[in-house]
């Protein structure tokens, strides 16, 4: 693909560290693409430069863009932000491509709106283009929850408790502060779907709710890529095959989704997952040589002089660090499944298995809890944990290499499940 020449293309915000953009912009074609910072004072002369190729526009200056631009496309007139500018014969035009891929979210998820009471949580950009869009497939109502208004996140349940879909829109989850979700889901007993526009980390705390209660449920990564196609249209004036969306969600989530590893100790997490990590070529991350990397002494050390509770913290922070980073192979300790918020963090931005052997066969050297008790008992209370935590169960009585080729075949074959 030849390159762009002098015309400047990318994301343009505040603060966009986080951003995905970049990627997925390079594979639509744009290798120019980039990320740009700008503070408020600097977004008037940067928009009059006559290099400008094509942009998107993010948090907090998808409405501060319009009043800079010469036309502005109807249906950014109507959700009232801009997200999308290209120049063109001098004229900047501005579009707004996150409805188009809102409603590609839905639709791949097979959420309809049609005739149902949906709750938009937030009210800045993204809540906009979420209200756009209900109103177009034809919502029956459309509520929208803000912290101060009429319809608050108190008041909720009691004035809207008959809601069928709802809509986050809000950073709630968000990382790199992924804990906790904007409401409880189980509160309202109509519910059908819920949609996410958050991408990162690709499972939030309310999608995760909405697995356990059935839901239908959407992340925000369709949303990101579809959107960002729909950009690259408008940028050059081409069709791009739907197609193309779908096989980079796929990549994105293969190479930013955590692959975590569960079990009892001596199951085989570390053999399996160092190689998962030779077949997949993601970096390996043993938990336990993690903490005791960080308490700079061995485990039955920290647990002879500290006791297991001591033990347990220096786990739980360090899990919660390691998987706030993305696209490894995670080994975890055998107990870490023994905190309710270990196992969400594993859940959120990981698919997660549970390696199963037969009890006879785990090696107990070096493993006090293996020494202390009953292998039975310890298996009894951990068990229902590793499963409930776990995407999938898999019987790691083969070879360690059939292992690991069965999990990364899973792995790749549930993309953004």
């Amino acid at each position: 693909m030849s390159r762009m020449g002098e015309k400047v293309y990318g994301l343009l915000g505040r603060k966009l560290g986080h951003s995905w953009s970049v990627p997925i912009h390079q594979a639509l074609g744009c290798e120019d693409y980039r990320l740009i910072e700008l503070e408020p004072e600097e977004l008037g002369d940067f928009l009059r430069r006559e290099d400008i190729g094509g942009l998107n526009v993010t948090i907090p200056y998808k409405r501060d863009v319009m009043a800079f631009c010469d036309v502005i496309d109807e249906g950014a007139k109507a959700i009232g932000s801009v997200n999308t500018l290209v120049r063109r014969g001098g004229k900047l035009y501005g579009y707004n491509t996150d409805i188009d891929g809102f409603l590609y979210m839905l639709r791949r998820a097979r959420i309809s709106l049609m005739g149902k009471k949906v709750v938009v949580l937030g009210s800045g950009g993204a809540s906009l283009t979420a209200q756009a869009a209900a109103r177009r497939e034809g919502a029956r109502e459309v509520v929208v929850v803000s912290r101060a208004g009429p319809d608050n996140y108190e008041n909720l349940p009691r004035r809207h408790g008959d809601a069928e879909v709802l809509v986050n829109t809000t950073p709630v989850g968000m990382w790199p502060d992924m804990t906790g979700r904007p409401l409880d889901l189980f509160a309202f007993p109509d519910m059908e779907a819920v949609a996410d526009v958050i991408y990162n980390p690709g499972r939030t705390g309310l999608l995760l709710q909405a697995k356990k209660g059935g839901l239908r449920r959407a992340g925000g990564l369709p949303m990101l890529v579809a959107q960002a196609k729909r950009a690259e249209e408008l940028f050059f004036d081409k069709v791009i095959p739907d197609g193309e969306t779908e096989n980079i969600i796929a990549q994105l989530w293969r190479d930013r989704t955590n692959l975590v590893l569960v079990g009892m100790p001596g199951c085989g997490k570390t053999t399996v997952g160092q190689a998962l990590a030779r077949l997949s070529g993601k970096p390996f991350v043993d938990l336990d040589e993690e903490i005791v990397r960080r308490a700079d002494k061995p485990i039955p050390e920290i647990f002879r002089t500290e006791g297991e509770e001591a033990f347990r913290a220096l786990e739980a922070q360090a899990l919660a660090e390691i998987c706030a980073q993305s696209g490894q192979v995670i080994a975890t300790g055998g107990g870490a499944v023994l905190r309710a918020e270990n196992r969400d963090i594993m859940r959120r931005a990981g698919r997660v298995y549970f390696l199963r052997r037969a009890l006879e066969e785990l090696p107990t050297d070096g493993r006090p809890l293996s020494q202390k008790g009953s292998l039975e008992e310890m298996y009894r209370v951990r068990k229902p944990l590793y499963s409930a935590v776990a995407d999938v169960v898999i019987d790691n009585s083969v070879a360690l290499e059939e292992t690991a080729e069965l999990i990364w075949r899973d792995f790749c074959e549930n993309s953004g499940d």
